[in-house]
């Protein structure tokens, strides 16, 4: 792709309204523009690492057992009033009348939808355990929007909802998003430490976050330091016995500032383990029994050919928010460190001197070399001065930077630049070339 023909609005000052780190870049960077308050457009950029986070997220989904649909993203107020929740959801639920005076809604989530769907076709214990996925995105009108897409109105989620039926088989579907979870996001480079949770309105009584550690963290956490420091289970674990990874992990004091305990917390960890950081959540999975299948009158024949309730649990991953949250974990002063797995180009190859055709060419021949094998790369053909070309590659963060100019390349070198290390080494074009492919 070259720059010259891209869209890329990059910004050398954020709006003063951009109070935290990765608001600030995602508008610099050229990754969103917002249209209205927690609004957002996603532009090029932005919409290439969404897609690839959001790539990596169905990729786990699907490796745990889980199957994806598309749910609409307006439902009918009737599912949430045969829940209960549709009057006790409040003021973030956005209500619409259609033009025959039908009650509906912007799905903040969607157990209601998913509940009504599963009741409609399944009707024996034997089509169980099943575990549906939407990728869809969610609308919560916030009192406050604010922090860019970590706390906006409109944003772009995972949800997956588990059937079983009984409590140990839901339990196990716990187990299954759980470790799926630690995998999804050790992928996107980021380490996640499961914290007990309070269901809040999705109910229940077995709930968990899943919360990076930034400086510039949402909330306080309180956690062994040991759970940091722990490598994902990874895709070759017995995806039908997962208890003892989870209790290792929830055997653990790990908690938000909202459930954590001092007490327990001094007793459960030694003091030398003892972290405190700054957290922001990145997933949120919740089990919660009968509370929907009960008042949806979701039930099936169970294997003593009696109707039994079915048991739910709800799994969400928050996708557009993710970039926000890799961003707060993987910056510095000059702009975005994407991790390889999401970065939306895997190279940026930096012609110092578009109008030398020795050097254009040279420029063509590495862009294509790389291309051959099977790389993204955004070739920066303007006419911009140096400075401003390294200063533009280094606040969209791509990962390797090639940086092709007259002077090295009569010396038989081109630069290679490592973004997250800021480490340079010249090289001859082809070795430049096999460091980067790898």
């Amino acid at each position: 792709m070259r720059l010259s023909r891209y869209f890329l609005p990059t910004l050398k000052e954020a709006p003063s309204d951009a109070q935290i780190v990765s608001h600030q870049l995602m508008l610099r960077a050229g990754l969103i523009r917002q249209e209205a308050a927690g609004i957002y457009a996603w532009l090029p950029l932005g919409l290439r690492v969404l897609k690839k986070v959001e790539q990596i997220v169905r990729e786990e989904m699907n490796r745990a057992g889980a199957i994806e649909i598309l749910m609409p993203t307006l439902q009918l107020a009737d599912l949430w009033r045969e829940s209960g929740r549709y009057d006790d959801y409040g003021d973030e639920m956005l209500r619409i009348k259609d033009r025959h005076e039908r009650d509906l809604l912007y799905g903040p989530t969607a157990e209601e939808v998913v509940t009504e769907i599963f009741r409609a076709y399944v009707k024996s214990y034997k089509a169980l355990p099943l575990n549906l996925y939407n990728i869809q995105w969610k609308f919560r009108d916030e009192r406050r929007p604010r922090f860019g897409v970590m706390r906006g109105r409109e944003f772009l989620m995972k949800d997956a909802y588990s059937f079983d039926v009984d409590e140990a088989s839901a339990r196990k579907a716990y187990n299954r998003m759980f470790v799926a979870y630690l995998n999804t996001f050790a992928r996107m480079g980021l380490k996640a430490v499961p914290m007990k949770a309070d269901p809040g309105p999705i109910g229940g009584d077995l709930s968990h976050e899943f919360i990076i550690l930034a400086d510039t963290g949402e909330s306080q956490v309180f956690c062994d330091r040991k759970l940091v420091e722990m490598p994902a289970p990874g895709a070759d674990v017995d995806w039908d016995d997962l208890q003892a990874i989870v209790d290792g992990r929830t055997s653990m004091y790990a908690a938000t500032e909202e459930m954590h305990d001092a007490a327990a917390f001094e007793s459960q960890t030694v003091e030398e383990d003892r972290l405190t950081a700054r957290g922001i959540e990145v997933g949120h999975i919740f089990y919660f029994g009968t509370k929907y299948s009960a008042p949806m009158k979701a039930k099936v024949a169970g294997p003593d050919g009696q109707e039994a309730e079915i048991h739910g649990g709800s799994y969400g991953v928050g996708v557009s928010r993710l970039l926000g949250a890799i961003i707060e974990a993987s910056h510095d002063e000059g702009g975005i460190i994407w991790p390889d797995s999401v970065a939306p180009f895997d190279v940026v190859v930096i012609n110092l001197r578009a109008s030398d055709e020795a050097v254009s060419a040279a420029c063509e021949e590495a862009v294509a070399a790389l291309e051959a094998a099977g790389l993204e790369v955004l070739y920066d053909d303007t006419d911009e001065r140096p400075g401003g070309k390294f200063a533009t590659a280094d606040l969209i963060g791509v990962p390797w930077q090639l940086t092709i100019g007259p002077k090295g390349l009569a010396e038989g070198t081109v630069e290679l630049k490592r973004r997250a290390t800021g480490e340079k080494i010249s090289l001859p074009p082809d070795e430049a070339l096999k460091k980067v492919v790898g």
